[in-house]
């Protein structure tokens, strides 16, 4: 087993840093955000750190790379106060990678790809048509991470739309039916396939009985 320790870390070429400790923290979701500026331009950019933090209310946070460059994604929310959260999928991957690429705010990586805005409900951010699930978000606070300058945006999810054949009975919502993509690191993507769903777990009662 290979073993690093904190100064080989430090002494390590940075691309090979880079993608070292990106992957080593397991899969990620990967997901396409999508804003609007105040001319109306649409952004879309794809993301691996969206997460679960709460049922009720529905909370989702993601986080942002320092501000002391531009970054689209980050001043449109800020601006309007409205984004997309949408699902990859097999079917997109190659496109929506591209999406990390730094275009200047006034070209539209829906101009750039194959990836195709949809608007729903007069909701002003832009989804990604074809996303087997699609999340319009408000902004709600958002946390500055003083140890690298980070982000944390926190956001509200006002409607969620899934595909039919997704949703189970007891509201799961199966992505292996939809191909969904992981992400690995910063550029490796995977189709993950659910092998089995576990049930609610509680103490098993001899060792409960004999804690007590």
């Amino acid at each position: 087993m290979a073993v690093f320790s904190l100064d080989d870390i430090n002494q390590m070429h940075h691309l090979y840093r880079i993608n070292l400790i990106n992957s080593c923290s397991g899969y990620k979701s990967a997901n396409l955000i999508g804003t609007k500026d105040k001319l109306g331009t649409s952004n879309v950019a794809v993301f691996s750190s969206v997460t679960h933090l709460g049922s009720n209310p529905g909370l989702l946070g993601f986080f942002l790379r320092p501000t002391t460059v531009i970054r689209n994604t980050y001043d449109n929310i800020k601006t309007t106060g409205k984004y997309t959260l949408n699902h990859i999928h097999e079917d997109i991957l190659e496109d929506a990678h591209h999406t990390s690429a730094k275009y200047d705010s006034d070209i539209s990586e829906f101009d750039v790809t194959s990836l195709k805005e949809e608007y729903k409900d007069n909701f002003i951010a832009p989804f990604v048509k074809g996303c087997p699930i699609q999340l319009a978000m408000s902004y709600v606070e958002e946390y500055p991470i003083k140890a690298n300058n980070t982000i944390l945006l926190i956001g509200k999810i006002e409607k969620l739309y899934v595909s039919d054949n997704l949703l189970e009975k007891d509201g799961f919502i199966n992505l292996s039916k939809a191909k969904v993509a992981s992400i690995n690191g910063l550029d490796g993507y995977t189709i993950p396939e659910l092998k089995t769903r576990l049930e609610y777990q509680r103490p098993k009662l001899d060792l409960a009985t004999h804690n007590d």
